[in-house]
């Protein structure tokens, strides 16, 4: 029989409402492992204990008396420190902001508590999300339990470590440039980039009387919160109920969560081309066997070459250049961040530049343009597949290498395509290659997860398990 911390966040919940064992004793399994798993990876950086058992022991009660429970009863989840939990601090990685508890939850956060879902921890991240390595200097380095050598991936790297050895069944992070997919495919987990709109970006304030807090407009087109799971069916369970409040975000968009059927067999383009660097052989491979894999399951894999890359990160990069900060209201990084950041972003910065292209009249046009190519290149199949990134997890230190850095944004073009024109992606592991796990993620049109998660779950159905695992 599997241990508590092993199971799925579907079977926890199953067994919690059929009594079969208590929401206490799931929190408690997940506390155990967390301490004996955390020191190691250090992903769980606030452990929610005391609220964590408070929580599970109404739910016991409600379950006990008879009272209608959510559909995520008791099952624990994480929180990474870039989305507000109230009581807990929303730090973005970074000391100023350490002690900047969140009056409220987020929208989604509010609406997973509703459904029974019980938050267990804050996780780690790098420093304002903006490295795809997980570090800082308030909280350290987490640890890939892969690879204590390779990067966990960022910025949701800590959720990531968290959901793949068990010390939360479900991770709650977002994704701007892939940091969700990104992480996912380092850990080897599954996570889900919804599309722009379905779940709500905007929070209320930081307290009673505060004005609503700025969003920059590069993080409200380009970034969107979102689950990881070690399943696809949990990913679907924890995305039903995170679209609902629009918590005042004038983006969000009620649409149902499942689309009309599309005709049998469904088609799959096969994006082996990022216009870009070469593929990593391990990433080819998982990309020939993701492919096979859906073909298996009846889809019909057609290799295609996705329209406008290039251009698409180059526009990407310059909207999130352009419109990723409140100048007027936030101080300049440097002042605030890390000197490993400072490092980093010192060595980065000019390959970020060169990768914004020939700057555009108007950016926001060219997005439109480009949005066009992909609806009619989608209208032959509604579904891409594709790397996520064109390389597995690197070697921890290597993202402040020169010529990495020059690569890496050309390396994350597909990722970044997708935060771009708001499609929906999920990622999905493969397998591994030395000793390190593999991932493909599955685009689809705007609003249809549905199409995604279907696809994924084929692949996943055909692909051995590869988490929970102990840190190695």
């Amino acid at each position: 029989m599997s241990e508590i911390w092993e199971m799925s966040a579907w079977e926890l919940a199953r067994q919690i409402q059929a009594r079969t064992v208590s929401s206490r004793e799931v929190v408690e399994a997940h506390l155990r492992r967390i301490a004996e798993v955390n020191p190691r990876v250090n992903a769980v950086t606030v452990v929610l204990a005391e609220e964590a058992l408070q929580a599970a022991d109404a739910a016991d009660r409600a379950l006990g008396s008879g009272t209608p429970v959510g559909p995520l009863c008791g099952v624990p989840v994480t929180v990474k420190e870039n989305v507000d939990l109230e009581g807990s601090a929303t730090t973005l990685g970074i000391v100023p902001l350490r002690d900047a508890v969140a009056a409220a939850d987020a929208p989604h956060i509010a609406e997973l508590r509703a459904a029974g879902a019980i938050p267990i921890g804050r996780t780690n991240m790098p420093e304002f999300g903006m490295r795809w390595h997980t570090d800082n200097e308030l909280r350290g380095a987490t640890r890939n339990p892969w690879s204590a050598s390779h990067t966990p991936g960022g910025s949701s790297g800590g959720d990531a470590v968290a959901v793949a050895t068990g010390m939360a069944a479900l991770g709650l992070g977002n994704d701007g440039s892939g940091s969700l997919r990104w992480p996912a495919q380092c850990c080897g987990v599954a996570a889900l980039k919804p599309s722009l709109g379905r779940v709500a970006q905007v929070g209320l304030p930081a307290g009673a009387g505060d004005p609503p807090r700025p969003t920059p407009f590069g993080f409200q087109l380009l970034a969107v919160h979102g689950p990881i799971a070690r399943s696809v069916r949990d990913l679907r369970l924890a995305f039903t109920h995170m679209c609902a409040d629009h918590g005042g975000d004038p983006w969000h968009a009620p649409v149902p969560l499942d689309g009309p059927p599309v005709p049998a067999p469904v088609r799959v383009w096969l994006a082996t081309d990022p216009d870009g660097p070469d593929l990593d052989p391990g990433v080819a491979d998982a990309l020939r066997q993701a492919a096979e894999r859906l073909s298996d399951a009846g889809y019909v894999v057609t290799e295609g070459r996705a329209p406008a890359l290039v251009r698409a990160g180059e526009i990407y990069t310059q909207l999130l250049s352009a419109y990723g900060r409140v100048h007027e209201v936030q101080p300049p990084v440097e002042s605030v961040a890390s000197e490993g950041f400072i490092r980093f972003w010192a060595e980065y910065e000019p390959h970020w530049k060169q990768a914004a292209g020939q700057a555009a009249f108007d950016p926001m046009m060219e997005r439109a343009v480009i949005a066009r190519a992909w609806m009619a290149w989608m209208s032959q199949a509604p579904l891409v597949l594709a790397p996520i990134c064109t390389s597995p997890a690197f070697a921890v230190g290597a993202d402040l290498d020169a010529d990495r850095l020059a690569r890496w944004p050309a390396s994350l073009r597909m990722a970044w395509t997708a935060n771009l024109l708001g499609l929906p992606a999920v990622a999905v592991p493969t397998g591994v290659a030395e000793g390190l796990p593999q991932g493909v993620q599955i685009i689809g049109p705007r609003f249809r997860e549905d199409l995604c998660l279907d696809a994924a779950e084929a692949i996943e159905a055909r692909t051995p398990a590869l988490t929970p695992i102990t840190p190695r």
